[in-house]
């Protein structure tokens, strides 16, 4: 049987940075970076193919191909020594999109996946930190409503407010374990309203929706846009990432960001991006609250900012290109979640490709195919200077 379901993790991995037709570009550099020995937490992906195969197949994944899955879940469990589900140990998985091409923002994630009512009393227990616990578990209900069950946004974040307001609470991070329980129990009604169901409790029915919810994903109105604005074909489909959790938001010592080994707008050789404190990945583009430069990294953990300059610049060496990466960082230690070539304005493109010559990273004949036409035309058009 074809195989559609590759593991990595642990320093290894079934996969490599080349198969990103497969893979899709995150999955492809989860694997590069496995191989490479780097520090990203275990998971598998589901290939771009079954994306494909899920809509022949009038939205349903073959048996087949879910037995593929829950065989590398089974790994991932061992791996891990945590099972998805377990209401004494449980797993948490992040659920990702994947294309063979970057299209930053387009397509939908979710994650603490594997929470209900009993796991999170099982977080809270072996955290011994409440807040964190339910704080993950309202994450979850809100991210899973919206993607897998389709209920707006803004209807959550009209109960999170309100209760934000009762509590007399300015920022997220002032809200109590007891009231991070109310926002639950309020987004579990609105769960029950709009779709005359309780919120799935079940872990491997979550993980199967939420699967499916991001191949669905592929041909949502956003993502269409962007591959029209891109000539990209319809017919390449996502693959899915799953990967075990590591939490940004486990207090003060714990934090999130992303960033670009060089400046994304100007082409400047200099490290850019910025994190969060007591965060997961979506409060750095959210909004909610304002990030910090990554510079300032160095101050808040000095060996983190060391360690992360260290592999990005392996990375972007390895690669021969500009690297777009995510981090998170748990109790003080740094776990690499994400790289890619990263996208840039045309006066960067130009830039960056005449320093890496100079550099000796890439050859006069690359650099020129690096800039593209449309990029050529944004650089060569009138610019205000602000």
């Amino acid at each position: 049987m074809q195989k559609h379901v590759y593991s990595f993790g642990n320093g290894t991995a079934e996969g490599d940075g080349r198969m990103k037709d497969t893979l899709g570009g995150k999955g492809a550099g989860l694997a590069e970076m496995s191989r490479a020995g780097l520090p990203v937490p275990p998971g598998f992906t589901i290939s771009t193919e079954v994306c494909n195969i899920y809509f022949q197949n009038h939205n349903t994944v073959p048996e087949e191909i879910n037995h593929q899955m829950l065989e590398a879940l089974r790994s991932l469990e061992e791996r891990m020594g945590q099972r998805l589900g377990d209401v004494n140990n449980p797993l948490l998985v992040s659920v990702r999109s994947g294309a063979k091409f970057s299209m930053p923002g387009m397509m939908d994630t979710i994650l603490n996946l594997g929470l209900n009512d009993e796991t999170v009393k099982a977080i809270d227990a072996k955290s011994n930190n409440s807040r964190f616990a339910y704080d993950c578990y309202r994450r979850f209900l809100q991210m899973y409503g919206n993607v897998v069950l389709d209920i707006g946004k803004g209807e959550f974040e009209e109960i999170f407010e309100g209760q934000k307001k009762k509590a007399k609470a300015k920022l997220d991070t002032e809200l109590t374990a007891r009231d991070l329980e109310r926002v639950i129990e309020g987004y579990k009604k609105l769960v029950q309203k709009k779709t005359g169901k309780p919120f799935p409790q079940e872990a491997m029915a979550q993980l199967a929706g939420a699967r499916d919810a991001v191949f669905r994903s592929w041909f949502n109105d956003r993502a269409i846009h962007y591959r029209r604005m891109n000539q990209i074909p319809d017919d390449l489909g996502t693959a899915v990432n799953v990967q075990a959790m590591v939490f940004g938001n486990l207090g003060e010592t714990s934090a999130t960001g992303v960033g670009f080994t060089r400046n994304p707008a100007t082409g400047e050789k200099a490290f850019y991006g910025e994190f969060l404190e007591n965060a997961q990945g979506e409060d750095v583009v959210a909004g909610i609250r304002t990030p910090r430069p990554i510079s300032e990294l160095e101050a808040w953990n000095p060996a983190v900012y060391t360690q992360l300059r260290d592999i990005t610049t392996m990375l972007e060496r390895h690669y021969r290109d500009v690297q777009d990466f995510e981090f998170t960082v748990q109790e003080g230690r740094l776990y690499m979640l994400q790289t890619r070539n990263g996208k840039r304005t045309g006066p960067a493109a130009v830039r960056i490709a005449v320093d890496m010559v100079n550099e000796g990273l890439i050859s006069r004949q690359e650099a020129i195919l690096r800039v593209e036409a449309q990029q050529l035309d944004q650089l060569l058009h009138p610019v205000l200077d602000p």
